[in-house]
């Protein structure tokens, strides 16, 4: 059988009400040769029967079942059983535009010396049964990208918008299994810090959903876990200005999420002492960011979600 020019990996957990809309959107790319394989990782819902209904219609998707072991678990098991010469994650709360992979295929093969590539990301508020584009749109640069971009900017945002080669990821090493968070910006550390290229599209082909577990985000975990990476590649990097960035996007993230506002003051307060100008960059995000934190529970979680998208 001939191998798919992608393979397409989900790793989905209790995602009974996401999982179809995502796997559907694979299943209308204009770029048709791929195969997808859903890792359903111990889910408890109906997560296994939705993406076994959409299993029964087209022979393209391989359905996984397996013990829960976290996400990096569950994407690892894609690619251990993926052929594709291209790697493509989707996770199963978010959306691909049509043109997705076809947009990948025509960049990388334009440039056989690409490792990766990603594209502009819409970010949609969870507010209405199919996912919608917001306002916010994520940036991409002509260039490729730095260890700057991929672990202070974040500039791929969301592991549903990254493309690799099969060849890259075997020689970068899997996804760490140990690490509960930024387990995504680790692997494109280890890419771009291995000196393969990785570059943008200049167009919005995915569609994120913001959607919170509300307070039970560990936001204190996530900044260690960052910082621990970061410190790995501190002679590299701006690690100050990298710190009061993502202190200012957890405490958005806090907000967004209904957290207290003396959770948020704390990362509003500490990314001001790292690099005030830094914190305060981006027009109006740094302002909203601490004016956010001080009204704390004046502003209406409603409105949360559309200021700190």
């Amino acid at each position: 059988m001939t191998a798919p020019f992608f393979s397409v990996v989900i790793a989905a957990f209790n995602a009974e009400r996401t999982i179809a809309e995502a796997i559907d959107s694979v299943l209308a790319q204009t770029e048709q040769d791929f195969e997808l394989i859903v890792i359903d990782d111990g889910s408890t819902d109906r997560t296994l029967l939705a993406a076994m209904k959409r299993a029964e219609t087209d022979e393209r998707i391989k359905l996984i079942s397996r013990n829960n072991s976290g996400v990096s678990a569950a994407r690892n098991c894609g690619v251990d059983n993926a052929r594709g010469r291209m790697l493509a994650f989707l996770d199963a709360d978010d959306v691909w535009h049509p043109e997705k992979l076809e947009a990948h295929r025509r960049l990388h093969e334009a440039d056989s010396t690409l490792a990766a590539s990603f594209a502009r990301i819409a970010f949609c508020p969870d507010t209405t049964q199919t996912l919608r584009p917001g306002r916010t749109v994520s940036a991409v640069s002509g260039q490729d990208c730095t260890l700057n971009d991929v672990v202070i900017e974040n500039a791929v945002c969301t592991m549903s918008n990254l493309v690799i080669s099969h060849a890259a990821f075997a020689m970068i090493g899997r996804f760490d299994e140990t690490m509960r968070y930024v387990e995504d910006q680790d692997l494109l550390a280890r890419l771009v810090g291995g000196g393969y290229r990785l570059r943008g599209i200049d167009e919005t082909l995915v569609y994120y959903r913001l959607s919170e577990n509300g307070l039970s985000c560990d936001f204190s975990a996530m900044f260690d876990a960052w910082h621990g990476l970061a410190a790995r590649w501190a002679d590299q990097i701006d690690l100050r200005r990298g710190e009061a960035l993502y202190c200012r996007y957890l405490a958005r993230r806090t907000l967004r999420a209904g957290g207290t506002a003396r959770r948020a003051r704390r990362f509003v307060e500490r990314g001001l002492r790292c690099d005030p100008r830094a914190f305060m960059s981006g027009g109006m995000r740094g302002a909203l960011t601490a004016a956010g934190a001080v009204l704390g529970g004046v502003v209406p979680l409603g409105a949360r979600a559309k200021i700190f998208a």
